[in-house]
């Protein structure tokens, strides 16, 4: 009986906490997920394209807005990563942060 008691109370816990994490920052569970594909997309346009340095330039996506940060060699790769993200599907506006080195 006490076993029973145990997981009922372990899967209420685990039911609870999903639902708080899903409404973390006033956020769901399905912008989440559609944020963290538009954040792929643009790292990925980065890797694949020659201009623009994927590991010196962090993307993080939210609520469709893309906040681009780091360091960039010169303007051109700022200018570059500010246009791969503008031109990528579902996102909303692009607040670039990007500095020269």
């Amino acid at each position: 009986m006490n076993t029973t008691h145990n997981v009922i109370a372990a899967a209420l816990f685990g039911v609870a906490l999903a639902a708080g994490c899903a409404n973390m920052g006033g956020e769901t569970v399905g912008q989440s997920a559609r944020d963290s594909e538009i954040t792929a997309k643009v790292k990925a346009k980065f890797v694949a394209d020659s201009t623009v340095s994927a590991l010196d330039i962090k993307v993080d996506t939210y609520k469709g807005t893309v906040q681009l940060s780091g360091y960039a060699k010169n303007v051109d790769e700022i200018t570059r990563a500010n246009d791969i993200a503008w031109h990528t599907e579902g996102v909303k506006l692009v607040r670039n942060d990007i500095h020269l080195q």
